[in-house]
């Protein structure tokens, strides 16, 4: 039923789209030389397993420490697949340990052919964790370290298995930075999308407000230049009707009437920066706005569509200013067509409250009896009638009523009564 009533809170605290982010510089020694925290991103999707690679590291560090082949081995072992732990959260420091510790490894205690994959392997993860979290440039510039430190090694006849070996961990490093690389960069194409999205749906919205705002204001327009008009006619047929009017007097109402005139002229001109242009050589539209004194005939339409509709007026009705009683029977209306759209089947109640100074409006319908066809409306029903009690100073609300309905309830300030005089 709500027609996308989020949305219209939404609008509410509307701001102007963030800029897109532009690309940073490279910035190798800030990115490399950093002890900052940075954790790593959990899954997106699933939320019940956004914590899996997290688990799924931990769980690796496990079995890379149960390599050692003697008790020295395996403690060098813990200790070296620990720095896996470390990256999730700091992953810069624990490349710069894993670092180390591999080169202590190998050259305090080499690892024997029974386990010597287990240093490439380590390192391997960790330069896999870091490609996560650095930028790429970064992430080639650890991986070529981490090459030419384990080469080093092995030119100068350190123990760190066969060049074989060493060939395939150097295949292992780059396929750890290829595929930390890209996971990085599809997380920050959604993170990017993500933003454009929600940009889209701001301007969306705010287009959605400024397009209402239009409409209104070209209906507001009829009833302002009415009464403009009106004042214009009065001022230029006063003179006649006293005789022998004193000049000044004469002088008076044709001041007023020029700056009726002028007034009107002012009007015109923002109402053809509001009208779209019509179709053809067809005139735009002039017929007069409609009012609570159409209320009755609006029911009756909606009831004549399959609607059964009752209406209740509360207080004494009085003539309203005219822009309250277009913005009033506008609300009704919208309020009604959403109930035909998304409730069918449904009944619908119109309260018209006229307190001392305020007019209230509650318009409610029952729960639906079927499913509702999909409606080909713009979804802007909620908005419109939200602007139009705002430019009055008034207040509406809706939302679903606690037996399934729906209700728009709507407060407009108006003139108080005038005072009795006393007796």
């Amino acid at each position: 039923m709500p027609d996308n009533a989020p949305m219209c809170d939404y609008v509410e605290g509307l701001a102007a789209p963030a800029p897109p982010r532009r690309p940073t510089a490279w910035h190798p020694r800030a990115d490399l030389l950093t002890a900052r925290s940075q954790p790593l991103p959990p899954m997106a999707w699933p939320r019940s397993l956004r914590l899996l690679p997290h688990a799924l590291v931990v769980l690796t560090a496990v079995a890379l420490a149960a390599t050692g082949a003697d008790t020295t081995a395996r403690l060098l072992a813990v200790a070296h697949s620990a720095t896996l732990v470390v990256a999730l959260r700091r992953p810069v420091p624990a490349w710069w340990l894993s670092t180390g510790l591999a080169v202590g490894i190998v050259l305090g205690h080499p690892p024997t052919p029974d386990n010597e994959l287990w240093a490439w392997a380590v390192q391997a993860c960790v330069l896999f964790l870091l490609a996560l979290r650095v930028p790429t440039p970064s992430a080639a510039l650890a991986t070529g370290i981490s090459g030419l430190v384990m080469l080093i090694l092995e030119l100068a006849g350190a123990a760190v298995g066969s060049w074989s070996l060493a060939g395939f961990g150097f295949v292992l490093f780059a396929f750890a930075l290829l595929i930390g690389a890209v996971a990085r960069g599809r997380r920050e194409d959604r993170a990017r999308l993500t933003e454009q999205i929600a940009a889209t749906a701001q301007e969306r919205a705010l287009r959605t407000v400024l397009e209402e705002r239009a409409r209104i204001a070209r209906e507001l327009h009829d009833v302002v230049a009415h009464h403009m008009s009106m004042i214009s006619i009065q001022a230029d047929a006063a003179p006649h009707r006293v005789p022998d009017p004193p000049q000044a007097l004469v002088t008076e109402f044709a001041s007023i009437r020029a700056t009726a005139q002028e007034g009107l002229g002012e009007l015109r001109r923002l109402l053809g920066l509001l009208r779209a242009e019509p179709s053809g050589d067809e005139p735009p539209a002039t017929a007069p706005q409609p009012s609570l004194a159409q209320l009755d005939t609006l029911l009756a339409s909606v009831h004549a569509t399959g609607l059964p509709v009752t209406a209740h007026t509360g207080g004494t009705p009085r003539p309203l200013p005219p822009g309250v009683e277009l913005s009033a029977y506008r609300i009704v209306q919208e309020a009604l067509s959403n109930t035909l759209r998304h409730a069918p089947g449904a009944t619908a109640t119109v309260h018209v409250d006229h307190g001392r100074s305020t007019l209230r409006l509650r318009i409610a319908n029952t729960p639906a009896t079927r499913p509702a066809a999909p409606s080909p409306g713009a979804g802007h029903g909620l908005t419109g009638m939200r602007e139009r009690a705002t430019m009055l100073g008034g207040e509406l609300s809706a939302g679903p009523t606690p037996d399934g309905g729906f209700e728009v309830t709507a407060a407009l300030p108006v003139p108080p009564y005038a005072e009795e005089p006393a007796p």
